[in-house]
């Protein structure tokens, strides 16, 4: 059976064991060296101090993650984020990113984030599928932005609204300010 977590820094081999064949073998993210599990395991706790960062797991192993982050530091982008979902290959197509996403939009929602961006590095047509049956809507595509593999790449941007607009919004709850005993809860719905 699968479950659904917080992870902890404690996952970053598990976490690694999944994207470190993506940053070798793809161009999917376009980081180029696997970081080292102790600087994984930082970037873990870092981001949890502001966004969710989950992983699926499975007999013990994590078969999958998800997370969100900054979209930018200047403070008038406080309340948009970026998402990432990574799922171990021998686990595709059994729905886990897709549960990953729901949980972690729900938790972006009760934190107050307004935007959550997609950003796609193409040709990807699993990922676009994806979040676009998720609700996202493509806006942008940012030509030969990034080279990796021998190749000059194109990165598609996606937009999914969480939450109203309006005037005078209160700002996002970091992830670390608010109850954990809440958003842990909001987990066992998936």
């Amino acid at each position: 059976m699968i479950s659904y977590r917080s992870a902890t820094p404690a996952d970053a081999a598990g976490i690694l064991d999944i994207y470190a064949p993506y940053i070798r073998d793809t161009s999917f993210t376009f980081e180029t060296e696997v970081p080292s599990e102790a600087a994984f395991a930082d970037r873990i706790s870092q981001y949890l101090r502001f966004c969710p960062w989950l992983v699926a797991e499975e007999n013990g192993m994590v078969i999958g993650y998800a997370y969100a982050s900054r979209y930018r530091e200047r403070v008038a982008y406080q309340w948009s984020v970026e998402c990432s979902v990574y799922i171990h290959d021998d686990h595709h197509r059994r729905g886990i990113a897709r549960t990953l996403y729901k949980a972690l939009f729900a938790i972006l929602t009760r934190q107050g984030f307004r935007n959550v961006y997609a950003v796609i590095n193409l040709p990807n047509p699993n990922s676009v599928a994806l979040h676009e049956q998720l609700g996202f809507t493509y806006f942008a595509t940012y030509e030969q932005v990034g080279y990796k593999l021998g190749q000059w790449k194109n990165v598609g941007w996606w937009r999914l609204i969480l939450n109203e607009f309006g005037n005078e919004p209160a700002a996002p709850v970091a992830l670390e300010d608010m109850d954990k005993k809440v958003w842990e809860e909001m987990l066992d719905g998936f």
